[in-house]
């Protein structure tokens, strides 16, 4: 057999032969003009990338060996979401993530047969209680370590516009819930300054900023197993958002390192909201795809998805079912598992990286400079920053600068939503008072989609 390189007679092209040959083509043409974009975060996107300008970021890896394939359920009753959380994972789920509204759920009716051993489990809880948590990983035993707790105070305030009682209280909880031993309790919700139109380099920065609140109030020396879980929600710039997840985590260690606790984090991604539209909605199972492969591709721990129809209609099997199976070929089909880290040495993803992560960590040192992150949310400085960055974004949207395929262009004018709606789609404005002005999640396309339903 040769042994001769089938590229041994292609002499190599250098990044400025490329350029020259490109501008040649243009024909006098401006390079920059024509070829170069500029993203919402001020990030220059160049035509090609090449290796003469490669850039240096480090290897950067998972938490754990691969991603999971996640399963949401609202934990109303303890009976009926166990029944469901068993038969998603006979229909392939690998984690459960569970959104519990009140602690008269029985933790031990909700787990019960869940092989707590080999399934990560997420408890998002609507209320913060240390007796529940003790109960609860006295329950779990040693399968404690997989567990996670997602107990995200400041994201409540940002979120709400309130503690679960006040500062002082809530920080006590999550302080003891901290000393049990492997209990995994800190999250950081990230979510919600994607969805209500925050930049991928705010979205980094004020999640560090978040986390960084925690590690001001509760990591010592001593604590070396204080650990964080990152929720994020990927938006449809494919490549940007893989680049994201890669700078969050690469951020973080940054941070830890400075506080000397675990540099690995825990990340868990779901597609955004942001973009998802009430009429022609089978376009959202390809929106959802295209960000789960993101998340798998930036190294999320953790992926769950958003039912297509998961804006206007309540829980239903259908619309569960396939955004599972979404995941379930992406893993066992596309083999998006089978490779770490497939963005590695990928010079246009590490590119945006680490100006992502550059552009994020100078957000990240104003924000401290100015008090913090808490002192932020109360001078409003946060909310207005992310309403500037949300409103930019929905400019474009409006002006069809930004495409949403079925509804600001290429309607199906024949489409009608009224008589389909279960769940209210759109932003909820209920007075009730309030600490600090909340961050809202909205959707880009509501006030079209609301004029759509005025004139059915």
């Amino acid at each position: 057999m040769s042994k001769i390189s089938l590229f041994d007679e292609f002499s190599p092209v250098s990044e400025k032969e490329w350029k020259t040959k490109i501008q040649f083509d243009l024909k006098g043409g401006d390079y920059n003009e024509i070829l170069v974009w500029e993203s919402p975060e001020g990030i220059k996107v160049k035509p090609f990338y090449h290796q003469d300008s490669a850039v240096d970021v480090p290897k950067i890896k998972r938490d754990q060996a691969t991603w999971a394939v996640g399963q949401h359920i609202y934990a109303g009753s303890a009976q009926s979401a166990n029944a469901k959380a068993l038969a998603a994972l006979q229909k392939g789920a690998e984690s459960l993530s569970f959104s519990i509204p009140s602690p008269d759920i029985v933790f031990s009716e909700l787990l019960k047969n869940i092989p707590l051993n080999n399934t990560p489990v997420y408890l998002n809880c609507a209320f913060l209680s240390e007796k529940y948590f003790k109960s609860v990983s006295d329950f779990a035993g040693a399968s404690i370590s997989n567990i996670f707790f997602d107990l995200d105070c400041i994201g409540r305030l940002a979120r709400t516009g309130n503690w679960f009682e006040n500062w002082k209280d809530d920080f006590n909880v999550l302080g003891q819930v901290l000393k049990q031993p492997n209990t995994k309790v800190l999250s950081v919700d990230a979510t919600l300054y994607q969805n209500a139109g925050a930049n991928r380099v705010q979205q980094l920065a004020y999640s560090l900023a978040h986390a960084n609140e925690y590690l001001n109030s509760f990591a010592t020396t001593n604590t070396k197993e204080f650990a964080v879980h990152f929720k994020v929600a990927v938006g449809s710039n494919y490549f940007f958002e893989i680049a994201k997840i890669r700078a969050l985590r690469w951020l973080w260690k940054t941070l830890a390192k400075e506080y000397g606790v675990a540099a690995n984090c825990h990340i868990s991604a779901v597609p955004s909201k942001r973009n998802k539209t009430l009429y022609d909605y089978n376009t959202n199972m390809l929106r959802t795809t295209t960000e789960c492969m993101a998340a798998v591709l930036g190294g999320a721990d953790m992926v769950l998805n958003l039912p297509y129809d998961a804006i206007y209609h309540k829980d239903n099997e259908f619309g569960e079912r396939i955004s599972l199976n979404q995941l379930l070929l992406l893993k066992n089909e596309s083999y998006f598992h089978t490779v770490a880290s497939a963005a590695d040495g990928a010079y246009y993803i590490e590119a945006v990286t680490k100006q992502l992560a550059e552009k994020a960590l100078l957000v990240f040192k104003s924000v401290e400079s100015g008090g913090g992150f808490l002192s932020q949310l109360k001078s409003h400085t946060i909310q207005k920053k992310i309403q500037e960055s949300a409103k930019k974004e929905q400019v474009k949207f409006d002006n069809g600068t930004t495409v949403l395929v079925g509804t600001n262009k290429y309607q199906n004018t024949s489409d009608k939503m009224k008589e389909a709606i279960e769940l209210y789609p759109f932003l909820k404005t209920k007075v009730r008072k309030t600490l600090i002005p909340p961050i809202h999640e909205k959707r880009l396309a509501e006030e079209l989609e609301q004029n759509r339903l005025n004139d059915e």
